[in-house]
């Protein structure tokens, strides 16, 4: 009866009358705004530091980006981004780019773009995209920088190619970083995507039986589902709450692009990494075959850091953390961080806490050697870097000849000459795969001058020799005895 007795109507409409009020103004206010800022959201920029397309194959471009620092580190960094989506998501603006932060801390980074497939793709396999694609690129970027070997850093998908890669070609990978990786596929949760890895839900092959390539309004959906309150509703609501804050339009006008220009994926390599690595977790259980190639783990010798988001539903800790319970290195480091599967790459916080510790292992990882260089960037005015600079750190670097004022070579083709009769007649430690200068030299000094006498050596002088794995000495003899 109190409660009653307490009871006032027409406060109660007062109060109800002056909420409606109040939401009317707020949306009129914001409805004013609104055009203004859809115009903001059309006109959003992604993917602006400055690079240049240095090797092209197919739809693939493989970029290289500017230096932001005076000396760059010799060994480079080679991004393989996953098939699905664009890979400006790595650098999504200048305060969330994975790239920009590399680049900051002196690392000399270049990146894959795999663009769209077209139909024609379709039969494009996982072998064509690592043992073809992502090796020619690597061999560009070991070639332009000089370097036997170099640092590869894949995420999602990109990363668990990168994985077959280095065991495939651990002598061309000097530290391996993979982010976000799907590397072990048994016993995991993970919504829609659980019943992809079910052979009896879901078989990739009326996919592409239909459509040819794996469509990514297909894939959208499929991941979008994981999350569907989120993705479908929650976001919308944040973005209506904060349209009228400049800077929180702009951040969600970046993801929601990179989300809708998803691509489409190869069919066969969909079709294969669903089966292969998804349903069958071959990679991690050593009994993946590209072709007639053994993806053998335990090739994988390397120093490996695995990065990893604790919220991440589509590629959680567990899928990725496993893998260095099968690897051949115990050279493995972990960072896991409290974020998701994009957090990794766009989430302030990430970029403060994770980065600078991913460029400083990169760094501690792949030190430059006796008679490799560090490339120091010099400014002489002009635009294009033409006349930029290179020294050794540690050494004297490769031999150069001497150089006129006039900029032509003082012993003008005598040394090339003689270096190529050289090689033609005795044959060159250098035209086998995987054997660059420094590990040439080394072989040199311990009185392997060619070819022949590496098809005699044992395995495990040249090991020892050549300061690498068994098993990478016994490739080289093997290529040297054909």
């Amino acid at each position: 009866m109190a409660s009653e007795r307490g009871f006032n109507p027409f406060a109660l409409a007062l109060n109800t009358q002056r909420e409606v009020l109040e939401s009317t103004t707020e949306a009129f206010e914001k409805s004013n705004v609104t055009d203004e800022q859809l115009d903001r959201v059309a006109s959003i920029d992604v993917g602006e530091t400055p690079s240049e397309v240095v090797y092209t194959e197919n739809k693939l471009e493989l970029l290289h980006y500017e230096s932001l620092t005076d000396e760059q580190h010799g060994v480079p960094i080679l991004i393989t981004y996953a098939l699905i989506n664009k890979p400006f998501i790595l650098d999504l603006q200048p305060d969330r780019s994975v790239v920009r932060r590399l680049l900051e801390a002196g690392h000399d980074v270049y990146l894959v773009d795999w663009n769209e497939p077209s139909r024609l793709d379709q039969h494009l396999t996982l072998e064509d995209y690592v043992c073809r694609y992502i090796d020619n690129c690597v061999d560009e970027v070991r070639e332009r920088s000089g370097q036997d070997s170099i640092n590869v850093l894949g995420y999602c998908m990109g990363g668990t190619m990168a994985a077959m890669y280095a065991a495939l070609k651990p002598e061309k990978v000097r530290s391996l970083g993979l982010m976000a990786a799907g590397l072990y596929f048994e016993d995991q949760s993970g919504g829609v995507l659980e019943l992809w890895g079910d052979e009896s839900y879901y078989d990739p092959e009326d996919v592409t039986e239909a459509f040819g390539n794996m469509p990514a309004e297909m894939l959208d959906v499929g991941f979008a589902l994981m999350d569907p309150v989120s993705n479908f509703v929650s976001k919308y609501v944040r973005f209506y709450d904060n349209i009228e804050d400049d800077e929180f339009v702009e951040n969600f006008a970046r993801m929601e692009r990179w989300l809708d220009e998803g691509i489409d994926v190869a069919g066969e390599a969909y079709k294969q990494f669903l089966t292969d690595i998804y349903q069958g977790n071959q990679l991690y259980e050593n009994e993946l075959h590209l072709g007639d190639r053994h993806v053998d783990v335990t090739n994988i010798d390397m120093p490996m850091l695995l990065i990893m988001g604790e919220y991440d539903h589509l590629i959680p800790c567990g899928a990725s953390e496993p893998f260095a319970d099968v690897v051949g290195t115990d050279d493995v480091e972990q960072i896991k961080y409290p974020t998701g599967h994009i957090g990794l790459s766009v989430s302030s916080s990430s970029h403060e806490d994770v980065w600078p510790r991913v460029a400083e292992w990169f760094y501690e990882k792949s030190p430059v050697e006796e008679g490799e260089v560090n490339v120091e960037i010099e400014d002489t005015g002009d635009a294009d870097g033409a006349d930029d600079s290179v020294e050794a750190e540690g050494g004297s670097g490769p031999e150069t000849p001497d150089v006129d004022d006039s900029g032509d070579s003082a012993e003008e083709g005598t040394d090339v000459e003689t270096a190529v009769a050289e090689a033609v007649a005795g044959g060159d430690l250098e035209s086998i795969d995987g054997i660059g200068p420094t590990y040439a030299e080394r072989l040199r000094e311990a009185g392997i001058d060619g070819p022949a006498a590496l098809a005699d050596a044992d395995p495990e002088a040249v090991a020892e020799a050549a300061e690498v794995p068994v098993s990478r000495a016994e490739d080289w003899i093997d290529q040297a005895s054909a």
